[in-house]
């Protein structure tokens, strides 16, 4: 939104110029003032299907003709498939040519596994989320701190174009300082010269997320379900303008007030702020040195131990 500000349409540079220089595709710039007549059976299937996804993002079209069916709306696997597009929906299952990078973005390797996060500014992660509004979609970023889970910063856009990500990025830099790594995963938005161009001039290692590895930047998945399920399901944002006030109070209320589970419940900025409380890791699972008999034993005792722990200080213990 920052850098389609800065297009001035009755400027000397022409309009396809002043787009290149800022980084701003020029299709959402024209797109800004025409306005999108939406189906409202196929916002009612919208609004089902991303429901159904959070819950089990695992199902692809074939599953979610049968869940709609189920529901009392006789659909085709076609459309099911046209509106998952839309929102940028998918199974979490391999489709066709999956490992083909795309030749002019570098995908960097997964840092994260099986390091300790001790403290604040250490691990950002981000990641990009549909929103459904009454009469359009959103798409919506996020910057998060993995030891205090602070949301950093964030940005609304109607498109998904790298500029909202990257104005997102600079906010978060403006205000916090840089990290010491920068997580996303393998989206295009992401593996962007725009995008990692940023992260380098800050000397920030970059790590992105394996392929097939949905719990590789499971902190920022965990927040797109809170606050779906405590604001926006509820609420049901009309317009743009309506999200935006919405997700500032909700913000603000998660980051000063709402006590946090996996922190022993003080809320973000309290952790980060006093550096003291949080923490983070994710185990490897599947790495040479848990393959012994040894490891699988201590690995089943820990599991064990995990199902029969409801203190959360005990239970980030065994799993530290």
């Amino acid at each position: 939104m920052k850098r389609r500000s800065w297009i001035e349409r009755a400027h000397e540079i022409p309009v396809v110029r002043q787009c290149t220089l800022s980084g701003v595709v020029r299709s959402t710039l024209y797109a800004q003032g025409r306005s999108v007549d939406v189906d409202e059976m196929d916002l009612l299937l919208c609004r089902l299907i991303d429901e159904e996804y959070t819950r089990h993002p695992f199902y692809g079209s074939r599953r979610m003709v049968v869940f709609l069916k189920n529901k009392g709306h006789e659909i085709n696997r076609k459309r099911v498939q046209r509106l998952m597009r839309s929102m940028g929906l998918a199974g979490m299952a391999p489709g066709p040519n999956t490992r083909r990078p795309h030749p002019e973005n570098k995908i960097y390797p997964y840092l994260l596994r099986g390091v300790a996060v001790t403290r604040p500014n250490q691990v950002w992660s981000t990641d990009i989320t549909y929103v459904r509004l009454a009469r359009g979609f959103a798409y919506w970023v996020a910057i998060i701190d993995w030891y205090s889970r602070k949301v950093l910063s964030w940005r609304l856009s109607n498109s998904l174009d790298a500029g909202f990500c990257v104005d997102c990025l600079e906010e978060a830099l403006l205000h916090y300082g840089r990290p010491e790594i920068f997580n996303t995963d393998q989206g295009v938005q992401f593996t962007s010269t725009l995008f990692t161009d940023t992260l380098k001039r800050e000397e920030i290692d970059i790590s992105m997320d394996g392929r097939g590895r949905a719990l590789d930047n499971i902190f920022v998945e965990r927040l797109w379900r809170s606050v779906k399920y405590e604001d926006i399901y509820l609420k049901g944002y009309a317009s743009m303008r309506e999200l935006l006030i919405g997700l500032s109070e909700y913000f603000s209320f998660y980051n000063g007030e709402r006590p946090h589970q996996s922190l022993s419940n003080p809320c973000p900025n309290q952790v980060y702020e006093s550096a003291q409380g949080g923490g983070a890791m994710i185990v490897d699972k599947f790495s040479k040195k848990d393959s012994t008999p040894e490891a699988i034993t201590e690995s089943g005792q820990r599991r064990a131990a995990v199902c029969e722990v409801e203190d959360p200080l005990k239970l980030r213990w065994i799993l530290s």
